[in-house]
């Protein structure tokens, strides 16, 4: 991400994402704070982020859409508990990024098939560039 805008926008609409289900996670709250730092948001910036919200730029690259979708589907499971709030929030989210349903319905079967819930980056790409043929 290049801009500080659009950093801001994706870490708020995480955070919004994380707390669909009504309460934030420890886990979530460690995933949310190491992203924070990842994308060069001072953590005072990153704690106004839970008290209001900024409108969310769209990703304009398709690539970077899928890297958000992943990242959000990493976010949902780190906690362990999959709520149904959250399973269709993502796919909510999904769909208003333009990302194809079938392949995010592949990327969360992968995932939660796998032990620890993570896919390899590859795997995510691969499921979202079968969907093009």
């Amino acid at each position: 991400m290049k801009s500080r805008a659009s950093r801001i926008s994706l870490l708020s609409e995480m955070i919004e994402f994380a707390i669909v289900d009504g309460q934030l996670h420890d886990k979530e709250y460690d995933f949310l704070y190491l992203l924070s730092k990842e994308l060069e948001i001072e953590k005072p910036a990153f704690m106004d982020l839970f008290r209001k919200r900024d409108s969310f730029l769209p990703i304009k690259e398709e690539f970077f859409r899928i890297l958000h979708f992943y990242k959000l589907a990493l976010l949902m499971y780190c906690d362990n508990v999959l709520h149904e709030r959250e399973d269709k929030s993502i796919h909510e989210i999904g769909l208003k990024m333009g990302l194809n349903p079938k392949a995010m319905d592949r990327v969360l079967d992968l995932m939660q098939c796998s032990p620890n819930h993570i896919v390899a980056p590859e795997k995510v790409i691969c499921a979202f560039q079968e969907q093009h043929n």
